[in-house]
């Protein structure tokens, strides 16, 4: 990418997002964050993205919607983290899942989106990679070449990653912004070279494309990335017990896919429409955590010690920066206040 190329979107990236703003504001009119319906209903709205974690375990099961009954969960499919920073940005969500990248950027100047990290959905291991086609066998081979990420994802952070450790000058590589179904499009007219992306777009690449390097292999090298989950900070103070219903589903889901991969794949493969074995497969190229285990010093932390989740929130906000990403660097503070200590502490006590 240029360096000189601000972060902004492209023309019909940006007409689309004008779409979704203008279509989530009247979502958010006709059904605000936490609202009733007269019968004293309060509407849950859930960003997720197609994601082969246990949040897609937790929609398929109806996890959240048996432990609110008096609600009503409406679940909304995103392309990206960058869109569920836009819904919440134009109110029509109060849930989301988005990557380390996304998430950093929304708690970044210019955004500064009041919401604040609940979970981490995943860690993300070999189901985000750089897959490159005609003959390229590594990183260095892609200057001059067309390579495809969503702007702002996890997956554009660890493309940008992948070139600085190869010492590739980003300048010299012309990264295109493309949503996973776009980049797929692309690869198959033979449009671009390479894609950096997530599964199961991932696993359509890799049938006639090389596998350049691994968001696992960049964690190994200290750029770490995972997908986390958010709440608006006003949906969490006026809704506890909905974060606490919603935590403790999470939770199950994971368990369950710790205990019993097969029955949590069957979930996945229903909301991705892969066939168990697919969804097993790609389940296993995640790493998820339990709430016990996100409530250690590692992650989220508990309250009075917030966990190491906000120093890589930092490091990831640093090279953003450097990649004129974001306007500012925000202290660390700002990173270790958006954990949600409290909330997680309802749950693991």
């Amino acid at each position: 990418m240029s360096e000189n190329r601000r972060p902004v979107l492209r023309a019909a990236t940006a007409a689309a997002a004008a779409v979704l703003l203008t279509a989530a504001a009247t979502a958010c009119s006709s059904s605000g964050s936490g609202s009733a319906d007269g019968k004293g209903r309060t509407t849950v709205r859930i960003a997720y993205q197609e994601i082969p974690n246990a949040d897609l375990v937790v929609k398929d099961r109806r996890l959240l919607e048996q432990a609110l009954p008096d609600a009503d969960v409406k679940w909304v499919k995103f392309d990206s983290g960058g869109d569920v920073n836009t819904a919440v940005l134009a109110g029509s969500v109060d849930f989301g899942l988005a990557g380390s990248s996304p998430v950093t950027k929304g708690l970044a100047a210019p955004l500064n989106i009041p919401y604040k990290v609940l979970w981490v959905h995943d860690l993300i291991g070999e189901n985000e990679a750089l897959v490159a086609r005609g003959g390229i066998t590594s990183v260095e081979q892609l200057v001059g070449k067309k390579v495809a990420t969503p702007f702002g994802s996890t997956s554009h952070y660890s493309l940008l990653a992948a070139l600085q450790a190869a010492g590739v000058d980003p300048a010299k590589v012309n990264v295109i912004d493309l949503q996973p179904q776009d980049a797929l499009a692309a690869w198959k007219r033979g449009d671009i070279d390479a894609a950096y992306t997530w599964t199961p777009t991932l696993t359509e690449l890799e049938k006639d494309g090389k596998v350049l390097v691994t968001s696992r292999q960049l964690a190994d090298q200290g750029k770490r990335t995972a997908d986390l989950g958010v709440v608006t900070n006003a949906f969490a103070q006026a809704h506890p017990e909905i974060v606490t219903a919603w935590l403790k589903a999470e939770d199950q889901a994971v368990t369950l896919a710790k205990s019993d991969p097969e029955q949590a794949a069957a979930s996945i493969a229903k909301e991705l429409n892969l066939s168990p074995a697919d969804a097993l497969a790609q389940l296993k190229q995640l790493v998820l955590l339990t709430a016990a285990e996100q409530a250690g010093p590692d992650y989220l932390g508990k309250p009075g010690a917030p966990g190491r989740l906000a120093d890589n929130l930092h490091d990831a906000a640093v090279f953003l920066k450097g990649q004129q990403k974001i306007d500012a660097v925000p202290d660390a503070s700002v990173f270790a206040k958006a954990l949600a200590v409290e909330e997680l502490a309802r749950v693991t006590g």
